[in-house]
């Protein structure tokens, strides 16, 4: 039979200690739905004593009704000297009324000693009497305990770690959590220390791992002590967590569902589902994508080399581990001046536009001459697939840019802090809009205005925003004349697309980045209302009629 590995997810708990991450309350509701639908067992929502929003987060959680994961409240052993029944942390936890809850306590006896500044026998007594005070509980929760430091109090002192895991044991855990709280520990330290603890628990009591990625080795590590006997795993959502961030779980769930035989995670189907909640983490944490991250990460399934495009066109598992579709993520073939026929190919394949080899080789030539002036498309698919158009005459402007203009003043009533105003004048059919906004900046001034002008003839752009903006010098020798390119990420309700401007002038490669990213929502929307076929190559395809070109803006700065 396969091996159930229970798991646990911190992420709004000791995910939240991350530098620059703060949820809120409906934030920390909103993840714990997701990670229900996901199939996480037991979701860890806080601290109740903390702070009052973790309080009313346990409150609230009550009311959701969950389908398959178990919430949670996370706190310390007593304080030193007091009964549990006065102490207001464990207090706090009983007040919860979580059916499951966490505990942490010292296992490193340097701890015990030079941080609590207590004897290693009242640590042992602070563990063993918190938790028979929250199992004598009215509500008797699952209880596990974290024994805080594992790894280095085992190493320093094995036969005192051992008493204190023995301690919360015998008391009536559920669990026992070994954490590597520093993140420090090696793979075979933990592989030993675990099956030695494994060996010395009764086989009644669930063993669990918790790593931190201080040495990049958190992935590891929990491996190991899952091959080791841990049935637990404990991390966090994308790795989040204090200092280097904890155990990524989207890694782990996936390396444990797809690399080895025999352990039982989730259900049918949920696997699936890993890519989309990474993402969604990332967005209400605010958090920007991290393009490397192993399995579910944007570059994930990456190819920019020609040499491995071939390849995965003839092969997919001959450069991909995994097919990407396993954690709902997707192949992406980049394209640049290392391109080659197989990368144009593979690129103008998933637009249907392959069967045209004189196309092909034109869009080549195209972009490795753009990308010598400074053009990269790597970012910026989106701008590709226009250009593409544009190359195959099927092209089709949405709107004609006839003129902008960007000021910047500084004000005498504001104390001279300047004021962005862009002016935006366009054609669309035969309507002339004219528009003026201000905003914080020039780009977002030149957003709003743009958008003011094209809403009331496209209402479906009030649900795409602007998410990210990066600006690079691309030949600093040339000082003030030298070249720009500006990357925008743009998104709406289902999709993240990139888009560029290259020019001697920042306001007009943001320009063109932005006319660029509007035109591509406005042709997706086309392609889901059935109004272009995205299933019609170029060589069957006569030329769409093309509305009037864009004309060359007046820049004004």
């Amino acid at each position: 039979m396969a091996r159930r590995i229970t798991l646990y997810d911190t992420t709004l708990r000791d995910g939240s200690q991350g530098e620059g991450i703060n949820f809120s309350l409906q934030d920390k509701l909103l993840v714990t739905r997701r990670l229900d639908e996901l199939g996480i067992d037991l979701i860890e929502g806080g601290y109740p004593l903390s702070n009052p929003k973790d309080a009313e987060y346990f409150r609230a959680a009550r009311e959701l009704d969950l389908k398959h994961a178990r919430i949670a409240a996370f706190g310390m052993t007593r304080r030193k000297g007091i009964d549990p029944s006065r102490d207001v942390g464990l207090r706090a936890l009983v007040e919860a009324l979580t059916p499951v809850v966490t505990v942490v306590g010292k296992s490193w006896d340097l701890h015990a000693t030079e941080v609590l500044e207590v004897s290693l026998e009242e640590n042992l007594a602070m563990i063993a009497d918190s938790v028979a005070f929250l199992k004598a509980a009215a509500h008797r929760p699952e209880l596990v305990y974290d024994a805080e430091h594992f790894f280095d109090g085992y190493r320093h002192n094995p036969d005192y770690a051992l008493r204190t895991i023995h301690a919360a044991a015998e008391a009536g855990a559920n669990w026992i959590v070994l954490c590597d709280t520093n993140g420090g520990a090696l793979p075979e330290q933990v592989a030993r220390a675990v099956a030695a603890v494994r060996a010395a628990l009764p086989a009644t009591v669930g063993l669990g791992i918790h790593t931190h990625n201080d040495g990049d080795l958190a992935v590891a590590n929990t491996l190991a002590a899952v091959l080791n006997g841990a049935d637990q795993v404990q991390g966090t959502i994308n790795g989040i967590g204090e200092r280097c961030g904890n155990v990524d779980l989207c890694s782990v769930i996936a390396n444990l569902a797809l690399k080895y035989d025999g352990f039982d995670l989730l259900q049918p189907g949920r696997l699936a589902k890993l890519t989309e909640v990474s993402r969604y983490v990332y967005e209400i944490a605010n958090l920007n994508l991290r393009n490397g991250q192993a399995f579910v990460g944007p570059s994930a399934f990456a190819h920019k080399g020609g040499m491995h495009v071939h390849g995965v066109r003839k092969v997919a598992s001959s450069y991909e581990h995994i097919n990407p579709e396993l954690v709902g993520n997707e192949r992406r073939v980049l394209v640049s001046e290392l391109s080659g026929k197989s990368n144009i190919a593979e690129k103008m394949k998933e637009y249907r536009l392959d069967s045209d080899p004189a196309l092909m080789a034109k869009v080549l030539d195209t972009v490795q001459d753009l990308e010598n002036q400074g053009w990269q498309f790597e970012a910026a698919e989106a701008s590709f697939v226009l250009l593409v158009e544009k190359l195959a005459g099927r092209f089709r402007p949405h709107f004609e840019c006839l003129s902008y203009r960007v000021a910047v003043v500084g004000e005498r009533g504001a104390g001279f802090a300047p004021v962005t105003e862009a002016t935006v004048k366009v054609k669309v059919g035969e309507v002339v809009e004219f528009t003026v906004s201000e905003g914080d900046g020039p780009v977002n001034a030149l957003d709003s205005a743009l958008r003011k002008a094209l809403e009331p003839h496209f209402p479906v752009l009030a649900e795409m925003r602007l998410v990210d903006f990066k600006v690079r010098v691309i030949n600093e020798r040339a000082a003030t004349a030298a070249r720009v390119r500006v990357v925008i990420e743009s998104r709406d309700h289902d999709a993240l697309w990139g888009t560029i401007g290259v020019s001697e002038n920042m306001i007009d490669a943001s320009w063109q980045a932005l006319v660029d990213a509007f035109e591509h929502k406005l042709a997706k929307e086309d392609r889901r209302s059935g109004l272009v076929s995205a299933s019609t190559s170029t060589s069957t395809l006569a030329p769409l009629p093309a509305r009037p070109a864009a004309a060359s803006p007046a820049v004004s700065t």
